[in-house]
């Protein structure tokens, strides 16, 4: 288990590191979509911060995850973009799915294998 986690991490960082310089870079191409998904995320690229954000995030946490450092934070930090990105897939372009499912079932995964650094901050306060 312990390689299958190192593994997992190291590709999870990675996926998310080249995504996010690919938000700043624009080294591979954006993919054909629906015109339902087409206009959401138009919508999205309108506000003008959203994507630079999210591109920024994914870099920081691609590096966390590849230097081991902070790891629990990390992966608490790019969960909601990471389960927006699997839902957008899911319900507005199921074909382009692929990554965002990749990435869902890493953090997961990788949540539960590191399930004791949690703890604390799943206790109830009474």
């Amino acid at each position: 288990m312990k390689i299958a986690k190192i593994v997992v991490r190291i590709l999870f960082g990675l996926l998310l590191l080249i995504f996010g310089l690919n938000g700043f870079l624009q080294f591979m191409p954006f993919p054909e979509m629906s015109e339902q998904a087409g206009k959401f995320i138009g919508a999205l690229a309108e506000t003008g911060y959203i994507f630079p954000i999210i591109a920024l995030l994914e870099i920081i946490v691609g590096v966390l995850l590849l230097s081991n450092k902070y790891l629990s934070l990390a992966l608490i930090l790019i969960f909601p973009i990471i389960l927006n990105a699997f839902l957008f897939h899911l319900f507005l372009d199921i074909p382009g799915i692929g990554a965002a499912l990749i990435a869902i079932v890493s953090n997961v995964f990788l949540f539960f294998t590191n399930k004791e650094n949690y703890k604390n901050i799943l206790q109830m306060n009474n």
